[in-house]
């Protein structure tokens, strides 16, 4: 399934029955599979196509918990795993969003370089009438997530073979200043159990959708 296929598969949201209401539409998947490439790719084609401010972006990479956080919980060596995110926060994001159409509402988002969630990187405009949200749980089983799902009308599952996914998060440890040794034994020690603790939920997602030979973005981040 090429980019503009998806494209035109997340332009059919605006278009048909119950499309007069803000529509979410979610990416699951396990860490590297390419959620956040493929979430920033269609808002950009959509909004190219349908308008600026007509599709938004919501990432749940934004409800991690901060560094102070995590020391204060113990689970620094667990950054990214399901008890290291706001989750009740992001649903209550997801809420507001769902039910806000007069303001403009900031969304935050996760910062690789300072390796902290900062805010109101993104915002979602009184007129956006598709929102692409993606995490790597928003197919887990436990609460709060299927509260998440009830408010997406669609949620793919970002399908990447684990070797590609392996590289990708390897590059992205190395960038983020690990040296070989420590990005290996982080990718095992954590993103590993992750992905597998995701891979559960795949069967409760709307569509099967290719997570490799995606469009690269401006920034050249690694995918997510």
């Amino acid at each position: 399934m090429n980019e503009d296929t998806l494209t035109a598969l997340a332009r059919g949201l605006l278009h048909g029955p119950g499309s007069s209401a803000r529509t979410f539409l979610g990416l699951a998947g396990p860490p590297g599979a390419g959620k956040s490439t493929l979430a920033r790719y269609l808002v950009a084609e959509v909004e190219r196509l349908e308008g600026p401010g007509s599709a938004a972006y919501l990432p749940l990479d934004g409800f991690h918990l901060s560094a102070a956080q995590l020391d204060r919980l113990g689970l620094s060596h667990r950054k990214g795993a399901p008890a290291t995110f706001d989750a009740h926060g992001y649903v209550a994001l997801l809420r507001r969003v769902a039910a806000d159409r007069f303001q403009h509402i900031y969304v935050p988002d996760f910062d690789r370089d300072l390796d902290e969630p900062v805010a109101a990187r993104h915002v979602v405009a009184p007129h956006a009438r598709l929102v692409i949200t993606e995490g790597n749980y928003l197919a887990a089983a436990e609460h709060p997530w299927p509260e998440a799902r009830r408010l997406l009308r669609e949620l793919w599952w970002v399908e990447t073979d684990d070797t590609v996914r392996e590289e990708r998060l390897l590059r992205r440890h190395r960038d983020g200043g690990r040296d070989e040794t420590a990005a290996r034994h982080w990718v095992t020690s954590n993103d590993h159990p992750n992905g597998e603790y995701v891979k559960a939920g795949r069967p409760l997602c709307t569509r099967i959708v290719d997570g490799t030979g995606l469009p690269s973005l401006p920034d050249g981040r690694s995918v997510s």
